[in-house]
């Protein structure tokens, strides 16, 4: 017997859609670290001198984009390994083993991803992570929610953990150390060599992201498990049935959500100040506020698609959604294309690279229907379905 994906009968709207618009907002995130030296900024919390624009769109991500978007993403995967699980399982299949094909496969998109193009891929922390779902397959829903608010608890321990042993004199070593590392990075990535780059790069940043992949379960699991939750529960199987508990969930999570991002709001614009300190604590209500802010995006795109006319709108994402893998390795090339092309690493503001990331994501959802219109799936998707199944999909549309 043939093992076959999910037909587009089976297809679920309301994920294409969430999906679609989680790959824009997590473009929008991934967009600095493409065109600037983010990635030593973060490590050793340096701080940038930005134009009054700039200040204003990086208010703006901090508050409403920066951290909200992979949480959406994860939350999709947990719920995805549940429909692809109880498929598999429908039809007498050994799901166990399937989907630890599917992940292998995965993670050999994130490696060469990783290594070849970019630090900050997911796919191979999603593929590690991914094992740890099939312990929580069919388990009650008690145990799955558990689970994810203590993994949950266990993650935000570690800032506050920050807080209270980095001495101010450590905070000011490691960022004396990061403006060498800094200036080192500016000029390889500016003058380099392809060689070279990657040399440098798998030396400084995919050392660091693999040997980091532990943190990942706490970070990236308990989203997978709320989405495995909403999965057994039939949130979206039978959107319909669900609309009170949805409704509930919208309501706590604004109601969540407004303190937290004025707080957050409060720290990045100084009102609060807690002087060495300040970006450890601005990043945990960034990312309690991601958290919160997540489920409202969820929530609310979800009863929103309820309605035809808001359907109607909402639809253009449901295009780069059904393509989530394809679109999200093709921002990566496009954009490190766009940057190399043009010199312009290091040589443009967060505004500029904000409104490039909402062009070139314009072309994805343009090239995405063309691409739907005719075809089944998108490249990647195709490649990684064949893999998974064992035979070569057929990807045309009958």
């Amino acid at each position: 017997m043939k093992i076959t994906p999910i037909s587009k009968s089976e297809r679920m709207i309301t994920l294409d859609i969430i999906r679609g618009f989680a790959l824009l907002g997590i473009f929008l995130v991934n967009m600095p670290t493409f065109h600037s030296p983010d990635f030593i900024r973060q490590l050793y919390d340096l701080p940038q001198n930005l134009s009054s624009v700039d200040k204003v769109v990086n208010l703006f991500f901090s508050l409403f984009i920066q951290t909200k978007f992979y949480t959406i993403f994860s939350f999709l995967f947990g719920l995805g390994f549940y429909v692809f699980m109880n498929r598999a399982e429908q039809k007498g299949l050994k799901v166990y083993r399937l989907f630890s094909r599917r992940l292998l496969i995965l993670f050999l998109f994130g490696l060469l991803h990783l290594i070849f193009l970019w630090y900050g891929d997911v796919l191979h922390a999603y593929a590690i992570v991914g094992f740890a779902l099939l312990l929580f397959y069919k388990r009650s829903n008690k145990v799955i929610l558990g689970w994810a608010f203590g993994l949950l608890f266990v993650f935000y321990c570690i800032p506050i953990a920050q807080l209270l042993f980095e001495s101010p004199s450590y905070i000011i070593e490691k960022q004396t150390t990061g403006i060498t590392k800094l200036n080192e990075a500016v000029k390889i990535y500016q003058d380099a060599t392809y060689v070279d780059w990657l040399a440098y790069r798998v030396k400084t940043e995919v050392s660091f992201v693999l040997g980091s992949s532990p943190i990942m379960f706490f970070v990236v699991l308990p989203m997978f498990l709320f989405g495995l939750y909403a999965g057994q529960k039939g949130i979206f199987q039978q959107s319909a049935e669900h609309t009170t508990f949805v409704r509930r969930v919208w309501s706590f999570s604004l109601l969540l959500s407004v303190p937290l991002t004025i707080l957050v709001a409060c720290l990045e614009l100084g009102l609060l100040s807690f002087g060495m300190r300040q970006s450890i604590v601005s990043q945990l209500f960034t990312s309690l506020s991601g958290l919160t802010l997540c489920f409202f995006y969820i929530s609310s795109l979800t009863l929103l698609v309820q309605k035809d006319g808001w359907q109607k709108y909402l639809r253009i994402f449901s295009f780069t959604g059904q393509m989530a893998l394809t679109n999200y390795v093709m921002q990566t090339m496009v954009s490190l294309l766009i940057v190399s092309i043009f010199h312009l690493f290091n040589n443009i503001s967060s505004a500029a690279g904000f409104l490039l990331c909402l062009v070139i994501y314009l072309f994805q959802v343009i090239f995405s229907f063309f691409w739907l219109k005719r075809y089944r799936f998108g490249p990647l998707e195709w490649l990684w379905r064949s893999l998974t199944y064992g035979y070569v999909q057929p990807i045309k549309h009958k």
